[in-house]
């Protein structure tokens, strides 16, 4: 029983992740297109500016608690996935130190560098992470002894890569939607027609994906809720077009969320199915803890959740307001100080 609804959990921690740093990912691959002044880029990320460091705390607490509660899992994931996972940990690195490091100098092309270091840190993880899922939910060589056997060039199968395309563009559709609702003027504008062209493309993609992915293996509450992120999509772009930004975002959000849910309802029982043998696959009862550490862990999570919850969801209300480009100064025209003598 607990390690079902550690399953769910950690299922929603995955949720929460992709739904809120989804949007970071996607401004940060729109950063060196949608802003074509430097006022707009600093626009941009000011957007995300006061979250994004906490969004990604939701990735540490998926990772801590896949390790606490289902340790097998832990070990065969993050020692096959080893290269994936270091690829994407370097490009958030890389994408921290470019929000930081971005305002430090008065030259165009030192803030031109850290734009693409934020595009390569925003795109880099949005496509691995859809590999790295694709190829959990569609099954990965384990053997025996519940080690992975294949290697990174096993996980770019056309299966995976699809996955990828997937994530990549419904991040950046996400990311759109964050932009339209916060921003105004020009930005918002364009964020607008971005969001129709790549949410056609993310559609077709999802469609095709998520039919492969039945195809595998017919899940039918998995398949349901597949539908279900199709519809929320569709209504995230009809919203867009009556200009109801809020209700695009809420969209693009819901069919992040029913995606993975679809992925996970895919997944259940097993947490990491072996296409060796089904036989050598993982499950929520040879991958999990005992007992006595998922109740501790139950107690903890009820404690402290709903205040992590609290204080992120005050931060976003803190930062609530649009903000535009115009009340950003150009730097190129301030008064630079009289050199010493």
């Amino acid at each position: 029983m607990l390690h079902d609804i550690w399953f769910l959990l950690i299922a929603v921690l995955w949720i929460g992740y992709f739904v809120l740093e989804g949007f970071d990912f996607g401004l940060g691959i729109l950063l060196p297109f949608l802003g074509r002044t430097d006022g707009e880029r600093r626009a941009l990320i000011n957007a995300i500016g006061p979250v994004w460091d906490g969004n990604e705390v939701w990735v540490l607490v998926a990772g801590g608690a896949t390790f606490a509660a289902f340790p097998h899992w832990y070990a065969t994931l993050f020692s096959g996935f080893y290269l994936a996972l270091f690829l994407i940990l370097a490009a958030l690195i890389i994408r921290g130190v470019a929000f930081e490091y971005r305002g430090k100098r008065d030259s165009a092309a030192w803030r031109k560098g850290w734009d693409w270091a934020i595009f390569f840190g925003s795109a880099v993880p949005a496509l691995l992470w859809g590999v790295a899922f694709a190829n959990i939910v569609g099954g990965v060589p384990i053997d025996q002894n519940k080690e992975f056997t294949g290697n990174l060039l096993t996980l770019l199968n056309p299966f995976g890569l699809l996955g990828g395309v997937v994530t990549l563009t419904l991040f950046i559709t996400h990311g759109a939607a964050y932009i339209a609702l916060k921003t105004e003027g020009e930005l918002r504008e364009r964020a607008n027609k971005t969001l129709v062209i790549v949410g056609l493309i993310t559609a077709v993609a999802a469609v095709v994906f998520l039919g492969w992915t039945q195809l595998q293996s017919m899940v039918v509450g998995s398949a349901v809720v597949s539908v279900l992120a199709a519809v929320a999509l569709l209504g995230a772009l009809a919203a867009n077009r009556l200009g109801r930004e809020g209700w695009a975002f809420i969209g693009t959000a819901l069919t992040i969320a029913l995606a993975v849910v679809a992925l996970f309802l895919h997944l259940y029982p097993n947490v990491m199915p072996s296409s060796t043998n089904a036989a050598y696959s993982l499950t929520i009862s040879n991958a999990s803890s005992t007992d006595y550490t998922l109740t501790i862990m139950t107690v903890v999570a009820v404690i402290f959740t709903p205040l992590v919850l609290l204080y992120q969801g005050w931060t976003y209300w803190i930062f609530r307001k649009r903000i535009s480009s115009d009340r950003i100064p150009d730097v190129s025209k301030l008064a630079t100080p009289p050199a010493a003598s």
